[in-house]
């Protein structure tokens, strides 16, 4: 099966361009992105309203994925407990290889077909979870293996994928496509299949959170207040909502240690 992600560039001799030349390349692909991933928002939208009640009886998310993929995954779960005040085990990122595999990779660590059950076993996931496989290629053995574990033991299951008819595709319950067409460098999957993957991923959880309460007008009412520029962004939506000084704001914010807390604590 031939890869759309593992095909040819359309532009040749980049060596020879000019950092212009490139950089204006590189631009009119990306622009490309969010074009594929425009047309994977029915698949998006199910996946999502899958995941929301599950997650409202106590279900968490999982990602899962090798490398870039992975780490993708990583950083998409690690946003959620500072953006949205939510718990830190409500979305999860497993990347092949562990911790360690998020800087440096780690030899072999993808083509496992028995380590992501692992993995997920140590967080002991059962039928409210849901795990979202995510593998550019859809081949990533680690990934598929472990969505079929799961989907074995009655677990729901998803993927974001840039390949069609891949094997991925057919391990998920939720199965979501962007496909992106070939990188600017052959096969760096890195670039416009990774910044689709994110867009999603974006698209997933930030949904989710809205959808389970964590958002209140437009406005992160529980994030975290951890430097001084949220706690002057926190202070700031007090001040719009109540007509109070600033500093009088952030003495409630900080008193309460969180915007929703602070509100609600002032209303009452």
């Amino acid at each position: 099966m031939e890869k759309v992600t593992e095909s040819a560039s359309k532009y040749r001799h980049l060596e020879k361009m000019s950092v212009r030349e490139l950089l204006l390349n590189i631009n009119a692909e990306d622009q490309l992105v969010p074009l594929a991933v425009a047309q994977a928002i029915p698949q998006i939208e199910a996946l999502v309203e899958a995941i929301v009640p599950k997650m409202r009886e106590g279900g968490r998310l999982f990602y899962i994925g090798a490398g870039t993929s992975g780490r993708l995954g990583v950083v998409d779960a690690s946003e959620i407990p500072p953006t949205f005040g939510a718990p830190p085990e409500w979305v999860v990122g497993l990347i092949a290889g562990g911790d360690s595999a998020i800087r440096k990779a780690v030899e072999g660590a993808e083509d496992s077909e028995t380590q992501a059950w692992q993995d997920l076993k140590i967080w002991q996931v059962d039928e409210l979870d849901t795990v979202v496989g995510i593998a550019a290629s859809g081949t990533t053995p680690y990934v598929i293996h472990g969505l079929r574990a799961c989907r074995e033991r009655g677990i729901a299951t998803g993927c974001i994928t840039c390949n069609p008819g891949t094997p991925l595709l057919a391990e998920a319950d939720f199965p979501v496509l962007a496909v992106v067409g070939p990188e600017f460098v052959t096969g760096s999957t890195r670039m416009k299949a990774g910044t689709a993957q994110k867009l999603i991923l974006n698209m997933i959880s930030t949904a989710v959170m809205i959808r389970l309460g964590r958002v209140q007008d437009n406005k992160m009412v529980d994030m975290q207040l951890s430097n001084n520029k949220l706690v002057d962004r926190g202070t700031k939506m007090i001040v719009q909502a109540t007509g109070l000084s600033y500093e009088a704001a952030q003495k409630l914010l900080v008193r309460f240690g969180s915007v929703r807390a602070a509100l609600s604590a002032y209303g009452s």
